[in-house]
């Protein structure tokens, strides 16, 4: 009795085994379902910068557009041969899904790549190429590859003239960015300044030829007409923003960002109301430079008011996702800008009528309101009326590994959990453009 009773447990358990296996092939293998992308890009963000712009701007107990997106990951952002990515590297990771040298703008430093689906596309070609209105957004040059190597490579992102011009001729549906003079030839005029080509390339020219409707201000980018088949949006000579540090700033008379320049979160919400007007879904890829070059500056204030603008530019993605519920908004940097750290606890040094030292007990350069050796910084007040004052230690002005965060809201972004390898970018995206969740 007892070998029949073993026997039928082992009969059993083989059974359970089986389809246990079968389970999990089968979740490996579902069909999901597809939509709309919205990736965000914060260039050089991590977690301390999230903290610091919502006890700014809402106080400790308030609520960022960013603390809404509710699957976390932890973000793991090493290249192939450095533990601490550059901007083109983590650019081509996310949008290959593969890893990638150091100084590789789409592509494995001067080799072609083969994305981790297969192809010799990046994501947002792949895209294009099975239907899918396609778009990008930088509050940099068009070059910036944190958006430019979804849509073109090159040996090297100094070889600007080729890699404006390889953007232009994707075809994509909407490009909004600064530099105009990465379009012109050097010597002509545009509505900004002069071109700085080399090549003689008019390349908004050829834009006009490709079919693109070419926009230059915030006027014009509220009021894209309906029968608008591609449109081109350049808002600055270069960058929209002003990447030097405060000081610098106060000589110059220049605000961080251009006034006449749109918002990251107007060119982000005129895009989306743009390609979601468009026959069937869209993938739209967006990034705040300025939190880079802000953070690499050391520039606290700038920092600050790029990253809001970022955290403005995902509440828009989540206000079109509460109506459009088949959308994904995805969020991640590649590393961080600057090693922030809020400064808020010493209070020999927090006096509201009294400049901060230049610098900490261990040296660490201290930024307050208006840059070094200014009036710290003062918090929104908190649930019981309550404001903080705080200082800004920068540890680097380059870029490190850092803590940064990855978050996801809406249509699979359950798959955004636990530690995250930036090439886990690429699979969340994949999933939701095409429905396959890859190995």
């Amino acid at each position: 009795m007892r070998t029949i009773i073993f026997k039928t447990s082992i009969i059993l358990l083989g059974i359970f085994s089986v389809l246990l296996t079968l389970a999990i092939s089968t979740k490996d293998n579902q069909e999901v379902k597809t939509g709309n992308v919205i990736f965000i890009h914060p260039d050089g963000t991590a977690l301390a910068g999230w903290n610091a712009i919502r006890v700014l701007n809402y106080g400790p107990d308030g609520e960022l557009n960013w603390d809404r997106l509710s699957n976390i990951g932890l973000y793991q952002g090493y290249t192939k041969n450095t533990l601490t990515s550059s901007s083109e590297a983590g650019a081509t990771i996310h949008a290959y899904g593969v890893k990638v040298e150091l100084l590789s703008y789409g592509m494995d430093r001067s080799a072609p790549l083969t994305s981790r689906s297969g192809s010799n596309l990046s994501i947002m070609m792949e895209a294009k190429s099975k239907g899918i209105n396609i778009g990008i957004i930088n509050s940099g040059k068009i070059v910036e590859p944190g958006t430019g190597v979804f849509v073109a490579s090159d040996v090297s992102r100094a070889n600007e003239d080729a890699i404006s011009k390889k953007i232009i001729e994707s075809g994509a549906d909407l490009i909004f960015s600064g530099g105009e003079e990465n379009l012109l030839p050097k010597d002509v005029e545009g509505k900004f300044g002069q071109g700085k080509r080399k090549d003689g390339v008019n390349v908004i020219e050829l834009a006009e030829q490709l079919g693109y409707k070419v926009i230059y201000t915030r006027e014009e980018l509220l009021s894209i007409s309906a029968d608008t088949k591609k449109v081109l949006g350049i808002f600055a000579r270069s960058h929209t923003f002003n990447d030097k540090s405060e000081e610098e700033l106060i000589g110059l008379g220049l605000k961080n960002y251009q006034p006449e320049a749109p918002t990251l979160a107007e060119m982000t919400e005129a895009a989306i109301n743009f390609l979601s007007k468009k026959d069937g879904n869209f993938f739209l890829v967006v990034e705040e430079e300025g939190t880079d070059n802000f953070g690499n500056a050391n520039n606290a204030n700038g920092y600050f008011e790029a990253l809001k603008h970022a955290d403005d530019a995902i509440g828009a993605a989540l206000n079109f996702y509460s109506k459009n519920p088949n959308t994904l908004t995805i969020t991640a940097a590649d590393s961080e800008a600057g090693g922030m750290e809020i400064y808020g606890f010493l209070e020999k040094y927090m006096m509201r009528d009294k400049p901060l030292p230049e610098r900490a007990d261990n040296d660490a350069p201290l930024d307050g309101i208006n840059g070094t050796g200014t009036l710290p910084f003062l918090t929104a007040k908190d649930k019981n009326g309550n404001q903080f004052q705080f200082a800004v230690a920068w540890s680097t002005n380059d870029d490190v590994y850092g803590s940064v965060v990855a978050k996801a809201e809406g249509l699979n972004s359950d798959l955004m959990k636990g530690k995250i390898d930036n090439t886990e970018i690429y699979r969340i995206m994949y999933a939701t453009l095409f429905g396959v969740i890859l190995k």
